[in-house]
């Protein structure tokens, strides 16, 4: 088993590529899909193996509400007709679908992932963990989930470009 300075230098990692691709300029929207699609595993696999070592609980940062508005419109924008999906829920007959928005996911996403790269930034290793794994379990794991199953099914319905060798 890896110790819990090489899971969290993993987690690190993950968590810079998402948010550089998340900040960069699109030149490319097929290409920033397809980045996305691979790399959201990469995030689900880092966080789950630091998820293994319990570091406690903290609780989940504020946002500044401008700045995610901000961030989520710019991705709407960006993903256009593939923002949009369905949720479909075993509920009541009137609640059987509700609507996600991968923009939503991805800012969600991102502002959890900051938080814990600043925290690293200052130094303060214990407490980025215990961000990640608190802020996963309370808020974007479900965002993570919802993301790679919307990015699963563009690819399947030939909406995202497949990679080649």
């Amino acid at each position: 088993m890896t110790s819990l300075t090489e899971t969290l230098s993993e987690m690190v990692g993950v968590a810079e590529r998402y948010c550089k691709l998340i900040d960069a300029p699109v030149r490319n929207p097929d290409a920033w899909l397809e980045s996305l699609y691979n790399l959201m595993p990469q995030l689900h696999s880092a966080v789950t193996l630091l998820n293994a070592y319990d570091t406690g609980d903290m609780q989940v940062a504020a946002v500044d509400l401008d700045e995610r508005f901000e961030l989520y419109s710019r991705l709407r924008q960006q993903l256009g007709e593939q923002d949009s999906y369905w949720l479909e829920f075993d509920a009541l007959p009137e609640e059987m679908h509700m609507s996600g928005s991968l923009a939503d996911d991805l800012t969600d996403i991102y502002f959890d992932l900051q938080h814990g790269l600043a925290l690293m930034d200052e130094a303060w290793p214990q407490r980025a963990a215990q961000a990640w794994q608190s802020s996963y379990r309370l808020h974007w794991g479900q965002h993570l989930v919802d993301a790679e199953r919307h990015l699963y099914a563009l690819r399947v319905r030939n909406q995202l470009p497949m990679s080649g060798p």
